[in-house]
């Protein structure tokens, strides 16, 4: 008894300072990608509405850190029930955690799990609005946030990732987020929008990216960001998966721009900046959920199929008449819905799991339970996230004026502008003025 209760002792996982200091690494890569995202979404609408866009993203730093600290872990991670939700006295308000309890099975404490998951919470909602620009206000944006991590974002996070959770017993493989993350938001954009409506001016009137750096610089970020994303979800480096997600996500990424790109010389005659940056958030989409079960090939191949049908996808707005301000839908959603089920093709069954796809044995079992994943989050995220936004419309209101959204969103809510151009002193036009001032006063006494 004594041998085998000192093997079990052997056996039992330690804390890891190399995986902790990993995974705290990872959680700020993470964090990095709200802001990257804010410039990402920020530089794609109009001047009017830059900073509303930029705040749209910062302030789910706030709310959702706080929910998260209160009760979402706990609803997220906690001990299960029914296969739906999760629930822990001791997660609620972080309080009765040890701060060398390890996150059971692995080698990194409760704290680090906790925070590193956090901040994917953070980052869902934000990707939510992109789809609503220039029109929501932003009182109602953060109550909205507020309500849709709540009763949409938590208990999907414990179907996919908690332990009891029904995808999750069921076999469904998402390494890092394209059910839970990206279809969930993709769908809560098509959810609201069919409530709010479209922007004043669609269709009609230009809309185009009022900064084209600053989405490049976002993309950058995102990219980067992704990396801690991805290869953090293996929470360690024991085995080499994370390694190969890392690889994954590069390749993956890289064939997405060039097949967007590609996409769009063929159908409008030019490579385009914006057309880069979307191709390579289309091939991160893909690969989260698919990277840790596939090989640098089949990535190469996920992220040329999310590039070239996000690049088609991305237009049916125009056809269908759904105003997605800034392609949610069309990358997220339809990235995420991409990804999640051509694991069920291109899964090797020598990465994470033993679960093989159809090109390797596995005959249709995984891509059906890849199907029951997607459309059930899917169905889930849409119709709750609409009938939150139906609910605050009808009670504070969702939208601005037509007045407000036509003069500009940034002003109305925020009392401020993204670029001052009043100021005195710098700039060439400034010099320009100075240096012909001169001449304009000897003109004026010529005339008198």
């Amino acid at each position: 008894m004594a041998s085998a209760i000192t093997t079990l002792a052997a056996d039992a996982p330690t804390l890891s300072a190399a995986n902790t200091g990993f995974m705290l690494i990872c959680s700020a890569l993470v964090m990095l990608m709200t802001p990257g995202l804010a410039f990402f979404y920020g530089g794609m609408v109009r001047v009017k509405s830059s900073l509303n866009m930029l705040m749209m993203s910062f302030i789910s730093l706030g709310i959702v850190t706080i929910l998260w600290v209160l009760y979402g872990f706990s609803l997220a991670f906690g001990t299960d029930s029914g296969s739906l939700i999760g629930w822990s006295s001791d997660y609620v308000g972080l309080s009765g955690i040890g701060i060398t309890e390890l996150w059971d099975g692995y080698t990194i404490p409760v704290y680090v799990f906790a925070v590193f998951q956090l901040m994917f919470a953070v980052i869902t909602p934000a990707l939510i609005s992109g789809a609503l620009a220039d029109r929501v206000k932003f009182s109602a944006w953060a109550l909205f946030s507020a309500l849709w991590v709540t009763v949409v974002y938590f208990p999907v996070a414990h179907w996919v990732w908690g332990a009891g959770g029904w995808l999750f017993e069921l076999g469904v493989i998402d390494f890092a987020g394209g059910t839970a993350v990206h279809i969930n938001a993709g769908a809560a954009a098509l959810g609201v929008i069919l409530v709010i409506g479209k922007r004043v001016g669609f269709k009609r009137d230009p809309m185009r990216p009022h900064s084209l750096p600053l989405v490049m610089l976002g993309a950058g970020l995102l990219w980067f960001g992704w990396f801690g994303f991805n290869a953090g979800s293996w929470l360690g480096n024991d085995d080499g998966v994370g390694a190969v997600m890392f690889v994954n996500t590069q390749v993956a990424t890289a064939a997405a721009m060039l097949a967007w790109l590609a996409y769009e010389k063929l159908r409008h005659g030019s490579f385009t900046t914006l057309g880069a940056a979307s191709g390579a958030v289309a091939g991160l989409v893909a690969i989260t959920p698919s990277g840790g079960s596939c090989s640098p090939l089949g990535a190469i191949a996920i992220g040329a199929i999310a590039g070239l049908v996000c690049a088609m996808a991305v237009g049916l707005k125009y056809k269908f008449g759904y105003d997605d301000s800034l392609d949610v839908v069309g990358v997220h959603l339809v990235g995420g819905v991409i990804g999640s089920l051509l694991v069920g093709f291109f899964a090797t069954g020598g990465v994470q799991s033993d679960a093989a796809g159809l090109f390797y044995g596995g005959g249709l079992e995984q891509l059906g339970k890849q199907a029951i994943g997607v459309f059930s989050v899917l169905a889930y995220s849409l119709v709750v996230s609409a009938v939150l936004a139906f609910l605050l419309d009808k009670t504070i209101g969702m939208r601005v004026t037509e007045d407000d959204e036509v003069s500009g969103i940034d002003q109305v809510e925020h009392a401020e502008t993204a670029y001052d151009f009043s100021g005195a002193g710098g700039g060439a036009s400034s010099r320009s003025t100075a240096a012909h001032a001169p001449a304009a006063a000897a003109s004026k006494k010529v005339d008198a």
